[in-house]
């Protein structure tokens, strides 16, 4: 399949070179970090509300942005639902300050070549 040249399309064109079935669901971390614990804690309480398995840390992975909240969805891991989860993540940090996307992490699933 064709992916844009972006971050996200490179993730899955390398998934799908390495044999990994992307029609399959699966669970699907994507990591947002914060400068302060508080924005943190409101960013993972809306999404833990709207029902998403949601983990807050202090791991102080990115310079001045020491808080991860990782959201977890579950879906069909597209280069469409991806980017649109990302802007709903994104529109929803925006109310609380300074923010960062800092990646996903989509286990494979489902080898083709298996």
């Amino acid at each position: 399949m064709k992916y844009p040249d972006a971050a996200n399309g490179y993730v899955l064109r390398r998934m799908e070179a390495q044999g990994d079935d992307l029609s399959s669901p699966r669970n699907v971390e994507f990591t947002v970090v914060f400068p302060h614990e508080n924005a943190a804690r409101q960013f993972a309480d809306h999404f833990s509300t709207l029902g998403y398995a949601v983990s807050t840390e202090l791991t102080e992975t990115v310079e001045n942005f020491p808080w991860d909240v990782v959201v977890v969805k579950h879906m069909t891991p597209s280069h469409e639902e991806i980017g649109a989860f990302e802007n709903s993540l994104d529109s929803v940090a925006a109310t609380l300050g300074d923010t960062v996307m800092d990646g996903g992490a989509c286990p494979p699933l489902g080898r083709v070549n298996e």
